[in-house]
């Protein structure tokens, strides 16, 4: 929630590929802007200028230095306002344990349960579960379950998205179990509806159509026989 909106910068490339991403013009393609890392900063003290709740920074892994470097001249020129760390859960433990104690929100992804499904699907990541596991657990170390304020905007915490795929190719029912069982059924989950085919998803009959309402329905409701406490769409 919140009137001001979410301060996103969206970083050029990424360490996944996945072959259906809905922003590849960006992720693949390369599209973007170069930037100094003062100027960076500048940016982010103008998102807040301009009102918004957070700094929201899509796909920064690979920019983490220059991010960071970002933050020193941002910070000492006044700004104040959450980190967002926005990425793909394909994260190296030795770049978070850089970021401790500089993001408040961790929002990442786990896209899959099944490696054969990441080896598949995303740039040959077949480590992606026990990557993105580890990773996960090392976010909520850091910053905890998620906080709001009084008008329900994030504070600080971890949440985790998931988005659901056709035939369950994101092994949805193995990923709330292991929330629920290794995390902690308190963790906030994002499970999002709104897949829709883009990129190359177009070559492969498996991924080309959306989600139905049953296909969500029904992770809904592995969801909650998993016994996680918030599991919702933003749609």
């Amino acid at each position: 929630m919140g009137r001001h909106g979410s301060g996103t910068i969206f970083f050029s490339h990424c360490n996944l590929l996945c072959v259906y991403c809905q922003n590849w013009q960006i992720s693949h393609g390369g599209d973007g802007a170069l930037l100094s890392d003062e100027g960076l900063g500048r940016i982010m003290l103008r998102l807040q200028d301009l009102g918004c709740h957070n700094i929201n920074l899509v796909t920064p892994t690979h920019y983490a230095p220059n991010i960071v470097q970002a933050l020193r001249s941002a910070v000492a020129l006044g700004l104040r306002i959450p980190l967002v760390y926005n990425c793909g859960g394909y994260e190296p433990l030795e770049v978070l344990g850089l970021l401790d104690g500089i993001v408040d929100i961790y929002l990442a992804d786990f896209k899959y349960a099944d490696p054969a499904m990441a080896e598949t699907y995303s740039c040959g990541a077949r480590d992606y579960p026990e990557v993105a596991a580890a990773a996960i657990a090392e976010m909520r170390r850091q910053v905890g379950d998620l906080t709001v304020d009084e008008n329900g905007v994030a504070l600080r915490g971890l949440m985790i998205r998931h988005l659901v795929l056709p035939d369950n190719i994101a092994g949805t029912d193995e990923f709330v179990r292991f929330v629920a069982e290794k995390l902690a059924p308190t963790a906030f989950v994002n499970l999002m509806s709104q897949y829709r085919p883009e990129h190359e998803a177009f070559e492969r009959p498996e991924l080309g159509r959306r989600v139905t309402h049953q296909e969500y329905l029904r992770a809904v409701k592995w969801a909650r026989e998993a016994g996680l406490a918030s599991a919702e769409s933003p749609t």
